[in-house]
């Protein structure tokens, strides 16, 4: 008894039965925002990411004053969320819900709503290899910068000098003089 093999080549969309995304090996992946429980976002991430889901938890250096002295320390951008990338075609969404650290994936309508497209890539971009967010432009000496709290709002002044302590010595004029004060980092921006 002889066998004859013969090779066929299988389209997907002439076969009666198929569905399209069942042949379709593409992922639809989008990301989300979970609610971890208080002070469980590393528990989190690490239970989100053995289960196979990509995660971004963006953080800032956070400078404390502790008793005298000054210690630097890294908080979460998003205190008590975190980022998940999941893929909705297969539906395994819902097992966010169940991950231990995780309370629940935010829903509009009893269904996670995705995050606008680009969001995370672009808070990505903002952030180094470990999710530590990069400080925004570094103001040097004798640049112009513009004040944007406090008192002297809206004033335009020339960088002096960098204190230790993350202050910058700036120079404004007030009353025809030279003035010098200090000003924390975050309360200027180029000019």
């Amino acid at each position: 008894m002889k066998l004859r093999h013969t090779s066929h080549e299988f389209d997907a969309s002439s076969h009666p039965r198929s569905d399209a995304k069942a042949f379709d090996t593409r992922e639809t992946l989008d990301w989300f925002v979970a609610q971890v429980k208080p002070n469980s976002g590393a528990i989190a991430q690490r239970n989100l990411e053995q289960q196979g889901f990509k995660t971004f938890m963006p953080q800032l250096r956070k400078t404390e004053r502790k008793s005298t002295r000054f210690r630097e320390t890294r908080r979460a951008l998003f205190p008590g969320y975190i980022f998940v990338s999941v893929d909705t075609a297969n539906g395994r969404w819902r097992a966010i819900n169940n991950t231990y650290g995780v309370t629940r994936l935010v829903c509009f309508n009893a269904r996670p709503t995705p995050l606008p497209s680009g969001f995370v890539d672009a808070l990505q971009q903002r952030c180094d290899t470990e999710g530590l967010l990069k400080p925004v432009e570094e103001l040097v000496p004798g640049e112009l910068a513009r004040i944007t709290g406090g008192p002297f709002s809206d004033f335009l002044v020339r960088i002096e000098a960098l204190d230790q302590d993350k202050r910058l010595w700036v120079l404004f004029d007030l009353l025809g003089r030279q003035t010098r004060i200090a000003v924390p980092r975050d309360a200027l921006t180029r000019a």
